[in-house]
């Protein structure tokens, strides 16, 4: 079974590519999801969160407050680069574990091909446990408004959440398919029946 491994910075539209895959029965896994899943109770996960960044970003359940760990993580420039290496470290075990158990059951079921939707897939060295890395951009307007759209937060903490992530650059230098998802939804689509009759999974 081909592993595809699906990243992109925050806004790019990710989701819309993985939708495509899976209209073609190639089965995607959102590590977003897996994260939120995980900490949304008590857990060994929740747990090394609460003891790096403190009990207020606990909810009264025991999970973790994504917005108060978030505005922890991203509060200000000075040691943010520290703060998110230490929030990814901490997550990835958890996250990459998932993943690897979901890919088994993918195999068994007998798919073709599965894709790993994961913004840090570089930043977590997952990206070496697939076969093949395609890449989402779009224009960094178009992304500010996605995020906005999606999360609900302030302009100014979705231009943070931009700045603390990789150029195009460092997508383009590193995947071996590239999309671009400036809106034009019948492009995208053709994109992706692109890199499967490439990779002659349809």
């Amino acid at each position: 079974m081909l592993v595809l491994g699906l990243t992109g910075p925050s806004g790019s539209g990710k989701g819309l590519v993985s939708r495509f895959f899976a209209a073609e029965n190639v089965p995607c896994l959102d590590t977003d999801a897996v994260y939120h899943e995980l900490i949304a109770h008590p857990s060994a996960c929740t747990e090394e969160l609460k003891r790096y960044f403190g009990e207020t970003i606990v909810t009264e359940t025991g999970g973790i407050d994504r917005k108060k760990l978030a505005d922890i993580v991203f509060a200000s420039t000075e040691g943010r680069s520290e703060r998110l290496s230490l929030l990814n470290r901490v997550t990835h075990r958890y996250v990459l574990d998932t993943c690897r158990h979901w890919l088994r059951e993918k195999e068994r079921e007998g798919k073709r091909a599965a894709v790993i939707d994961a913004p840090l897939l570089f930043e977590s060295d997952f990206h070496r446990e697939c076969d093949y890395v395609v890449a989402v951009l779009a224009p960094r307007e178009t992304r500010l408004a996605r995020i906005l759209l999606r999360d609900g937060i302030t302009p100014e903490a979705a231009e943070r959440r931009i700045a603390a992530q990789p150029t195009d650059d460092f997508y383009v230098g590193k995947a071996d398919f590239v999309i671009k998802n400036d809106g034009d939804i019948p492009a995208v689509e053709q994109a992706v029946l692109h890199i499967l009759r490439h990779l002659s999974i349809r």
